[in-house]
């Protein structure tokens, strides 16, 4: 519901932006300037976005058939399962639920949204037969929930495919800043709900691998600015993507012709849900897009924007990140919208400029923690959230704050 609002918000604010500066400031061309742009828009979200997607998605969808086929998914499981069975206490070891939600996790990491949604539901659902109330959530459906809003992916497919069509130098440069991004957003969910449901973040196992990690990620960052250049930094960030990916690739591969696969096969497989997947999205996309565009041709958006350029011009911080955050807003709220706005930061300031390479990692930083409530709690009856949604923000906020941060780091 609230996403209805907020588009059909878009329309009606828009509109009386419009009017007023017709009534007040005289402006003629403001209703054939809105026009205008709603058919840009829709055209662009079709022939200039949707269909050029097919064919990145296809290609990639089909390389990650190919890793699943070839067991990467279990070999997640089997790293990831300890750390997670101590970070739900309330889940017995062989319980269904445990295998559900690594399995949900292993794809999220993978980037396989197609495969980590239905994992996610069923895991929810096994979760919910150890669920005493259950018209609310238990403390291990909470910290299932915070780590998928959290935005737990290391491969930002679909964002890299985005800024790969709309003609980035090099669309995986985002790659490792969006990955130090995320693990903030979900290093601050995982610690405030355990602080907040009393687990043990001294255990080995459990600081091992938050602590692991911490150092991994800071020793990055401290490498990165004491000892080179912006220039060194954005080299860095391409190469490293581009080998991981591309090593990625390859040991998928390898790994499926051990276990005697089809590469091939698995490849066309999955590669058939590229195009299905890229249709799915055109309805969504126009919507946002064309909603967007009112509001941007409107001077309503322009607006926001400056609004939020005074306030931190007048806190003395630095304002050229701000073009970015009607991204950073709309997440929690949707995937398309925030996509949609990730798109017309890139095609507004430019797919390379720092806004867009930054409203590309804050993309990837965080999840929409309204709608995943919405799906995940209401697919097993829950109606009392509890704090999930709070504590879901919250790691939405350290990723957004991540994100400006390594983005000046990177790029600035």
């Amino acid at each position: 519901m609230a996403l209805n609002y907020i588009w059909t918000g878009f329309f009606l604010v828009g509109f009386v932006a419009a009017l007023a500066q017709w009534l007040f400031l005289g402006d003629n061309e403001i209703f054939k300037r809105v026009i205008d742009g709603t058919f840009s828009s829709a055209k662009m979200a079709v022939m200039d976005i949707a269909l050029p997607l097919a064919g990145v998605m296809t290609l990639w969808l089909g390389i990650m058939n190919i890793g699943e086929k070839a067991g990467a998914i279990n070999l997640f499981a089997r790293i990831i399962a300890p750390f997670f069975s101590r970070i739900f206490p309330g889940v017995p070891r062989e319980h269904p639920a445990n295998g559900h939600m690594v399995m949900n996790f292993s794809a999220n990491i993978l980037g396989l949204d197609n495969a980590a949604t239905p994992f996610g539901l069923k895991a929810m659902e096994s979760l919910q037969t150890l669920n005493p109330h259950k018209e609310e959530a238990s403390d291990a459906q909470i910290m299932f929930l915070v780590i998928q809003t959290s935005g737990l992916t290391v491969i930002p497919l679909a964002i890299m495919a985005q800024r790969a069509i709309l003609g980035a130098a090099n669309p995986a440069d985002i790659f490792i800043p969006t990955l130090i991004a995320t693990f903030c957003s979900t290093f601050t969910g995982i610690v405030a709900v355990s602080l907040r449901q009393r687990i043990n973040l001294l255990d080995p196992v459990v600081f091992g691998w938050i602590g692991g990690l911490t150092a991994i990620i800071g020793a990055l960052v401290f490498y990165l600015t004491n000892y080179l250049a912006k220039s060194e930094i954005e080299l860095v960030s391409v190469v490293a993507a581009n080998l991981i990916l591309f090593s990625i690739i390859a040991a998928f591969m390898v790994a499926a012709l051990r276990k005697g696969i089809n590469v091939f096969e698995a490849f066309i497989e999955g590669a058939k849900g590229g195009i299905e997947t890229s249709l799915k999205i055109i309805p969504y996309l126009v919507g946002m897009l064309v909603a967007i565009s009112v509001v941007r041709n409107s001077g309503i958006l322009g607006l926001i924007v400056n609004a939020f350029e005074w306030v931190f011009t007048q806190l003395g911080l630095r304002t050229d990140f701000v073009g970015a955050l009607p991204t950073a807003l709309m997440k929690p709220l949707s995937g398309s919208g925030s996509r949609a706005m990730m798109i017309d930061a890139m095609t507004t300031y430019g797919v390379d400029s720092f806004v867009g390479r930054l409203a590309s990692i804050l993309q990837g930083a965080a999840d929409t923690t309204f709608y995943i409530v919405a799906l995940y709690f209401g697919s097993v009856g829950i109606r009392k959230t509890r704090y999930a949604i709070g504590y879901g923000l919250l790691a939405d906020l350290a990723g957004v704050i991540a994100a400006i941060f390594v983005a000046y780091l990177f790029f600035g």
